[in-house]
């Protein structure tokens, strides 16, 4: 037990995880605060680019996801009324992996904590960061575990999930989740659902336009698919109408079933895997500004559009993103204005590595929401299906890591 360490982590998601690890690793006392029992599957698309494989290596569990993980993503797909087009996926141009691969977030989550126990940081799991008080260099943590407890840290990271609100700030609005929005007719709320025994092939990731929403389908470990969608608000409160009394998943089911025929074919023999979860709505944008004490990861710092699969990705290239700018500097001696700058710094090393995925990401789900649009899509894909392989390379999906990294002295 630690009750003073140099770095705090609230969540042990991808992004929480790896940042503990690689801090770890460095020579700092790291405290990862999780308030979820693991396993635990999450609303996720499960897809980890290249790139994200590279980080998995650095942190010590490369050999471990290869073992678990799902095919090599070779192919991207196009799924949309009753068409199907498939393309090359672009390989990524740098680092030692070519191809991404898929991994459920239950397996996924438990390797990386493992991974955290084992580089020496201290897990407190499940625990609950209450509220954080005091300042860079002696941030106070209040914990809630099986008593209340205060932890005190040089460092606090905030990797919360997109769903859960952050701590609660003493003297300050930082990091307290702002008042719940209105609801929204254009809300895009999360859905997930794993298969076995389904008709996808291996190795190939499409995407789905939909009337109202977006998804994308995956073959993981074990030959286990996983299907995960965004619907908007009035189009899942139109297919909750056409099947009274039926729950929020069994509706968003039936409405992939008629407007896709690729689902259908994909699903027909396949056998569901626990129900479906939902989550949401979701809140892509940027939620990182110089003025903050603390430090963001993952979703917590800035969340995309999942129809490109990015997220875990950017959770673990910005963990490694902002490790490289904090074992640069003393955690015990962090003051206000020190931590203000080096978030500056970090705010725009992560803008400019992600930004142009969150900008690209935004208008492709809006367009394939839109029949008009997608249909118009379509036909330009029909005619040249490399467009998805370039549009790949837009999302992101070829880059190697944009970082310097701290650890090999080489840019990946």
């Amino acid at each position: 037990m630690h009750a003073r360490c140099d770095a705090l982590v609230i969540g042990a998601g991808p992004a929480g995880s790896a940042v503990a690890i690689l801090l770890a690793q460095a020579g700092w006392r790291v405290t990862l605060v999780e308030q979820q029992a693991f396993p635990r599957q999450k609303v996720c698309g499960e897809c980890l680019s290249a790139a994200s494989l590279t980080v998995l290596d650095e942190i010590g569990i490369g050999p471990a996801f290869h073992e678990m993980a799902g095919p090599e993503l070779r192919y991207i797909g196009w799924m949309h009324s009753d068409s199907e087009i498939v393309a090359d996926f672009p390989p990524c141009t740098a680092g030692n992996h070519r191809y991404g691969r898929a991994l459920g977030r239950d397996r996924l989550d438990a390797a990386l904590l493992e991974r955290a126990r084992v580089a020496g940081v201290d897990v407190l799991q499940p625990a609950r960061v209450r509220a954080v008080g005091g300042g860079p260099g002696n941030f106070r943590c209040e914990i809630d575990r099986r008593s209340r407890e205060t932890r005190h840290a040089g460092v606090v990271i905030d990797a919360h999930g997109s769903w859960q609100a952050g701590p609660r700030f003493s003297g300050g609005r930082e990091g307290v989740a702002p008042s719940r929005p209105a609801r929204r007719n254009s809300d895009l709320l999360a859905f997930k659902a794993s298969f076995t025994n389904s008709g996808l092939t291996p190795g190939v990731l499409p995407v789905i336009a939909l009337d109202g929403g977006y998804g994308g389908i995956v073959v993981a470990e074990d030959g286990r698919t996983t299907l995960a969608c965004c619907i908007r608000r009035d189009r899942l409160r139109a297919c909750r109408e056409s099947m009274p009394g039926a729950a929020a998943g069994t509706a968003v089911a039936a409405f992939l079933h008629r407007s896709c025929r690729g689902v259908r074919e994909v699903l027909e023999r396949g056998r569901p895997e626990g129900s479906w979860l939902s989550a949401g709505p979701i809140r892509p944008g940027v939620r990182l500004h110089c003025t903050l004490q603390t430090f963001r990861v993952g979703n917590a710092a800035g969340e995309t559009h999942p129809l490109i699969g990015e997220g875990i990705s950017m959770g673990l290239q910005s963990a490694r993103l902002l490790a490289g700018h904090l074992i640069r500097e003393s955690a015990a001696l962090f003051q206000p204005d020190r931590a203000r700058e080096v978030n500056r710094r970090y705010a725009a090393a992560w803008r400019a590595a992600f930004g142009s995925r969150l900008l690209f990401a935004a208008g492709f789900a809006h367009a394939l929401m839109r029949p008009q649009v997608a249909a118009r899509a379509e036909s330009l894909l029909r005619h040249w299906p490399s467009l998805l392989t370039q549009a790949a390379r837009w999302a992101g999906k070829s880059r190697g890591s944009v970082v310097q990294s701290q650890f090999t002295g080489k840019v990946l």
